[in-house]
């Protein structure tokens, strides 16, 4: 959406290399995470169907279960936009907002490398 009045920049490949080696660590770490907090899941035991446990027992083993649910969960939605970040890289976006075209503010991106709306855009879509 770039116009006259804010025109298509891209930011330097030089400049994208670091974050892109930065968000390809990210990404393997988080994959190794999230398959971790799998096999912390007490649903995963199969030991737990033969196990005629107390309710009190029954009720951590739910806990467990929906707390590495929510993680799960959580993870997969960071590596999304981990993958989005790396493929936006790749074609020449990054940095660029979605929204409106205008550069994401540096000092956004060093936060939130993941980043996809600019300060502005974000603060209006959090409005809604």
């Amino acid at each position: 959406m770039a116009d006259k009045k804010h025109p298509q920049v891209v930011f330097p490949a030089s400049l994208v290399a670091p974050v892109a080696g930065f968000l390809k660590g990210q990404l393997k770490e988080l994959r190794r995470r999230r398959k971790d907090i799998s096999g912390e899941d007490p649903f995963k035991n199969p030991d737990r169907v033969m196990d005629n446990a107390a309710p009190d027992a029954d009720a951590e083993e739910q806990f467990g279960h929906v707390r590495t649910s929510a993680i799960k969960d959580e993870m997969d939605r960071k590596i999304i936009q981990t993958r989005k970040a790396l493929t936006r890289i790749k074609i020449g976006k990054y940095g660029i907002c979605t929204n409106c075209g205008r550069m994401i503010d540096t000092d956004r991106l060093m936060i939130y490398p993941e980043a996809t709306l600019c300060v502005k855009c974000e603060a209006k879509k959090e409005k809604k």
